[in-house]
């Protein structure tokens, strides 16, 4: 793997996770010990609200933020997206290159932390975070990030579990309040954005896979004026 997309491995040659990758290796242990806990951790099919927000978009270049086992990846990329896809784990990208191979298609892979992956910035017409799971920093490096990588013109799409900004912290030492939600992206934008839609809805929740019990959705999307 590396940190590079412009010399990231496509779906024909699976991701080597060694010395590729660009974070904390602490970050990326954990989420390796948690896909490696399960042959499967998602459900295999895309979110709901990536299809209904990006089924009205023309397709361009997509960053898939925290792509996982990359259903949502090789959905895009099915629909004529150019597909750049990162994650800290090396164990999902495996996975996600897998499925990818298998059904014929390019994605772009990228082993690294968004905040520390060499992204080409305002290149994205769609960026798209999936129940990210980003850490809050002070200087917002996170949201920065996201935001960073939009084209002008382009899309940030954000969603999240809702209820989850007033969760208690769990005895585990999770605390969502310590993670970017569409209310911080918000927080972080200037008169450079246009918020398209900021609500909550019924999630469209398939069956099976982590997260399947949760029933509503925070769905930001905001587009770079400029």
């Amino acid at each position: 793997m590396t940190d590079d997309i412009a010399a990231a491995s496509p779906a024909s040659a699976s991701p080597s996770p060694a010395g590729g990758y660009a974070g904390d290796p602490a970050v990326r242990a954990e989420w390796d010990d948690r896909y490696a806990d399960r042959q499967q951790v998602w459900s295999g099919r895309p979110n709901g609200a990536l299809m209904a927000e990006a089924a009205g978009l023309a397709p361009g270049r997509v960053l898939d933020v925290g792509c996982g086992e990359g259903a949502d990846a090789v959905w895009l990329a099915r629909r004529g997206w150019d597909v750049t896809a990162l994650e800290v784990s090396g164990v999902a990208l495996e996975r996600a290159a897998g499925h990818a191979r298998d059904a014929g298609l390019a994605v772009h892979w990228v082993h690294a932390e968004l905040t520390a992956a060499a992204l080409p910035p305002a290149s994205f017409d769609l960026v798209s975070a999936q129940y990210p799971a980003l850490l809050r920093t002070p200087d917002a490096a996170a949201e920065r990030a996201l935001l960073a990588a939009v084209a002008p013109g382009g899309v940030l799409l954000v969603v999240h579990h809702a209820g989850m900004d007033t969760q208690q912290a769990h005895d585990s030492g999770f605390d969502p309040a310590d993670y970017v939600s569409p209310s911080t992206v918000v927080d972080a934008l200037d008169d450079d954005w246009e918020v398209e839609v900021d609500e909550q809805r019924p999630r469209v929740a398939p069956d099976g896979g982590a997260g399947a019990h949760h029933t509503h959705d925070l769905v930001l999307r905001v587009r770079r004026l400029r």
